[in-house]
């Protein structure tokens, strides 16, 4: 199992964190998803890839990137 650290720009409420968590949960091969709004980054666990999480955190309408 791999662990992936997003950075997640744009998140401001609760509603924002419910909405990237979900995004990410339907990722195909993501096993678990933990979103931190005062950090701003979602830990993701699972098979899934990288291009797979971000065009999904994007398509919910917040940006992100792979935090190293």
């Amino acid at each position: 199992m791999n662990e992936m650290v997003l950075k997640i720009q744009g998140m401001s409420c609760g509603h924002c964190v419910m909405a990237v968590n979900k995004a990410l949960g339907k990722v195909p091969g993501v096993t678990h998803v933990a979103v931190d709004l005062p950090a701003g980054k979602a830990v993701v666990q699972g098979g899934a890839s990288a291009e797979a999480l971000l065009k999904a955190v994007t398509q919910a309408g917040y940006q992100a990137e792979v935090q190293g």
